[in-house]
């Protein structure tokens, strides 16, 4: 190994130390911080000694990639196990180490860990087959342990970025399996930051041209407005001083993507956020009265989203004023809510709910094919709606009718006539919006079609409509 290379491993080493000592430091004992330290160095002494000899397609020694991995990890509040486990992700797959080897060195929680990172083996199944059930494998495991999810991320996010040396088909199918599948279980799971990195990096391997002129076009734009910026900054930070306020400016570029590459011939205003933290919320609402004092709000640009949080948990007021010649687009959050906003479930103190997580995953993999990614892609958005009663019931954007009465149960689904959508009758392909209340009038026998199932978008209500119509071929 060149010793470029070995200050490139040490550098990241030291940071994944450095990081976890940060997060976790404090709520450990002396003794307990030294055991787990000890155990982080020695997971990489064993992935490095395990990986010995082998090299990436590209020719990079292979032990980069978990450690970009473990980097990865780490810097999104990831725990110990977690790391550990990143660290040794790919040595049951691709060397001689075996699982009960590494849960006889590192324990069951660091072993469960691998083990659903660890692709599906068989010398029977079709290539598209062991792939369908690497999917359910890893999924089985995030239902209890969302961690495995996370960590599946950070191993696609250093795939996608060093994709270079493989197939161009190959990197295509990876790519589009990514933007399916991995973008929006990363927005279930509140990590915005994350599901725009992966999809920004397989949109630009998708269509590569445009990827390219983009950024191009991001380069210009930075060019161009570089002394803008920087008199803005300078007078933002001035106001901010005065009032003795402690900001944090970030510019933030849009990445790439079929979206925002659409936008690309408005310029600068769709192109760029003023990203800024302050400490605390009241801080939050006090820059925002300075930012509008500076430079005129837009009308009807206002999105507070620190009283009201935002799909998927994301908290920042957002504005666009008018500086000078150039409309500017500001986000401002907590340093706290910042943390949430970039690393979501995984973020101390972000509330999650699991049990309507665990629920999605289940639907998802009851379906007739291993994973069901177009109600996947569909779940991404959500409405709320509400039983006469006034229950709330989350749904798909796009949900009809007849989505809400499976949700509610499986025989109102199934023996559903028509409804009422405030108090007005509709039919049951009728999709619903944000706020409805619903009644789900019934038959006294099941009147199921197979037209229902283009009417239905969730996963429970295909997979309920799909089991019915067999049983009831098979019982003709």
């Amino acid at each position: 190994m060149s010793e470029f290379d070995s200050r490139t491993e040490q550098r990241l080493m030291t940071d994944i130390m450095e990081l976890l000592v940060t997060h976790y430091g404090a709520e450990l004992s002396e003794d307990e911080l030294d055991y787990e330290i000890d155990r982080v160095d020695q997971a990489l002494t064993d992935a490095r000694s395990s990986h010995l000899g082998q090299v990436r397609k590209s020719g990079e020694p292979y032990i980069f990639h978990p450690l970009r991995v473990a980097h990865l990890a780490a810097r999104h509040w990831m725990d110990f196990p977690s790391v550990i486990a990143a660290l040794l992700h790919d040595v049951v797959e691709d060397t001689s180490t075996t699982l009960g080897e590494v849960q006889k060195k590192y324990g069951d929680e660091v072993a469960h860990l691998v083990d659903g990172l660890t692709k599906v083996t068989s010398t029977i199944m079709s290539r598209e087959d062991i792939k369908k059930e690497t999917y359910k494998k890893t999924l089985l495991v995030a239902i209890d342990d969302i961690r495995v999810l996370c960590l599946k991320f950070w191993d696609r996010i250093d795939n996608l970025r060093t994709i270079d040396a493989l197939p161009l088909q190959k990197q295509k199918l990876i790519a589009e399996e990514t933007r399916m599948v991995y973008v929006p279980l990363a927005q279930h799971l509140g990590m915005g930051h994350v599901a725009t990195e992966l999809e920004s990096l397989s949109y630009s391997l998708l269509y590569s041209r445009r990827a390219k002129v983009y950024r191009q076009e991001i380069s210009r734009q930075k060019e161009v407005n570089s002394d803008f910026l920087r008199k803005v900054r300078a007078h933002i930070v001035n106001s901010c001083e005065q009032q003795r306020l402690d900001a944090l400016l970030k510019d933030r570029w849009r990445p790439f993507s079929v979206i925002s590459d659409r936008s690309r011939s408005r310029g600068f205003s769709a192109l760029y956020t003023l990203e800024v933290q302050v400490a605390r919320t009241m801080d939050a609402y006090l820059f925002l009265g300075i930012l509008h004092g500076l430079f005129p709000p837009i009308p009807g640009k206002l999105r507070d989203h620190l009283s009201l949080t935002s799909q998927y948990g994301y908290q920042a007021l957002k504005t666009t004023v008018q500086a000078g010649e150039q409309r500017l687009r500001v986000e401002i959050t907590t340093r706290k809510l910042h943390r949430f906003n970039e690393s979501g479930v995984l973020a101390p103190g972000f509330k999650f709910h699991h049990k309507g997580f665990r629920a999605l995953i289940k639907s998802l993999m009851e379906g007739e094919s291993a994973f069901d990614t177009e109600s996947l892609r569909l779940a991404s958005a959500t409405i709320q709606v509400y039983t006469p009663q006034g229950d709330i019931q989350i749904l798909p954007e796009g949900s009809s009718v007849l989505d809400f009465a499976f949700e509610i149960h499986d025989s109102l689904g199934l023996h559903a006539r028509r409804g009422l959508i405030n108090g007005r009758t509709r039919q049951l392909k009728t999709r619903l919006l944000d706020g409805d209340q619903i009644v789900v009038e019934t038959s006294e026998t099941p009147q199921v079609l197979p037209k229902w199932l283009e009417w239905a978008v969730t996963p429970r209500a295909r997979n309920s409509i799909r089991r019915y119509l067999r049983n009831r071929v098979r019982d003709s």
